[in-house]
């Protein structure tokens, strides 16, 4: 499809945060013209008048468990460990797969709602969640859910080689990974940093979620879950953390030093009363941050302008200092920044030769009025309502409040019901 897009507003994030009058012309998959109005010979399958609104990337969703929706308040109102082993465990352990294909394409719906145009997604089985991507045309790139009790060191890797494949045209990669320390035995972690060494490749986990995740590992190895990790040489290739609330400062500078990242899930964590992550340290150290609604059971909304608020919000009050984390590094973070965690730089801002993964957020909405500040007001103000269009690889998949994914959306509530009912 060749798509221009025209009387609007631009915010590339590729230099800054400066609203640009300009046009931007998609071609097939990718951005291929962002300036002022010119001549063209192109035939256009459509042209789009913005009417004033603004074009912007994509929000990169950097954590997430999408096919955990059939448990969106199921099990609400527990602490970490109490939720995971005695409710989200046994529940999910009555899934099949064709249950977690139609549950990710609900949880897909939803990211397009809420501008999301790629997911970081760790669940399993992953054939499934790559058949719901591909099906429905969405951006995930898989995470290794590897455990003690989940795959194998021999299935990762297969899934490694499978899905970084160019067959799936570049809708689908893999990053390794591993649920957890606590999840993981020793010998586990040595073959993980040994397939890492294998393939110079990055590995992310769970890190240092709760307090009590960090103590029994210090109480187990004598050390903290990131020293663990690095002294097995599992981020000697890169990767990072999610959570990562109980960092020290010797925890912090092995991230540093290994350029690892953060990903941050704020509504997650202070539903489950785990605690409010250090970001301002994190920034200030200069360790790179991304933002991941994690799965939908634990958070409960897959709505990635509230995680935007929280971290600041939550950031500030921490301090009792509201200076102390600018709007456009919160916005940088959800966009860029998640990007580049998940290996996604092709598609990380609006430039000339990216991949055509971006958003149209409606600025003719009362919460958008009056505009003084766009970008600020996207992360203080901004809601899903002002979503109007969710463009993934140069293909429109929400519109207006209509989907474009191949499935009518009332099948994808009923299958979900469906699934909901027979594990409750």
């Amino acid at each position: 499809m060749n798509i221009r897009f025209y009387n609007g507003k631009v915010l590339t994030m590729a230099d800054g945060y400066d609203i640009l009058e300009k046009e931007l012309w998609v071609q097939g998959n990718k951005i291929t013209y962002i300036g002022e109005k010119v001549d063209s010979d192109i035939t256009w399958d459509e042209e789009i008048d913005l009417g004033g609104n603004l074009l912007m990337p994509g929000f990169k969703n950097a954590h997430t468990h999408t096919a955990m929706t059939f448990l969106r308040s199921n099990a609400d109102d527990y602490p970490l460990h109490q939720w995971l082993t005695e409710h989200i465990f046994p529940r999910e352990a009555q899934l099949n797969g064709d249950d977690v294909y139609w549950l990710s394409i609900l949880g897909i719906m939803e990211y397009l709602t809420s501008g999301i145009t790629a997911n970081f997604d760790m669940y399993f089985p992953e054939d499934k969640i790559v058949k719901a991507s591909v099906d429905t045309g969405f951006r995930t790139v898989l995470c290794g859910a590897l455990n003690n009790f989940v795959s194998s060191i021999e299935n990762m890797e297969y899934s490694y080689l499978k899905y970084n494949d160019e067959k799936y045209k570049g809708l689908i990669s893999y990053m390794l990974g591993f649920h957890a320390e606590y999840t993981t035995s020793e010998e586990l972690l040595k073959n993980i940093a040994e397939l890492a060494k294998k393939y110079k490749a990055p590995v992310w986990t769970h890190n240092s979620e709760t307090r009590s995740e960090v103590e029994d590992c210090i109480e187990r190895y004598g050390k903290s879950p990131t020293k663990l990790f690095d002294e097995l040489g599992i981020y000697d290739f890169g990767g990072g953390g999610y959570h990562c609330v109980y960092l020290n400062e010797e925890d912090m500078e092995i991230f540093k030093e290994k350029n690892l990242y953060v990903v941050t899930n704020p509504s997650s964590n202070i539903k489950l009363a785990s605690g409010i992550a250090p970001i301002e340290k994190f920034v200030e150290k200069g360790i790179p941050v991304g933002i991941g609604t994690d799965g939908p059971a634990s958070n409960n909304a897959l709505d990635m302008f509230r995680e935007m608020f929280l971290v600041s919000g939550l950031t500030k009050v921490n301090n009792m200092n509201a200076a102390i984390l600018d709007g456009n590094e919160v916005l940088k973070m959800a966009t860029v920044n998640s990007a580049h965690a998940m290996g996604l730089k092709n598609c990380d801002v609006l430039s000339e030769g990216k991949l055509a993964d971006l958003i149209v957020i409606d600025l003719n909405r009362p919460n958008m009025r009056p505009i003084n500040n766009i970008s600020k007001n996207i992360v203080y103000s901004g809601s899903k309502e002002n979503i109007k269009l969710t463009m993934v690889d140069g293909k429109i998949l929400y519109r207006d409040g209509k989907f474009n994914i191949g499935f009518d959306e009332n099948e994808i509530y009923d299958k979900a019901q469906e699934i909901a009912e027979r594990i409750k």
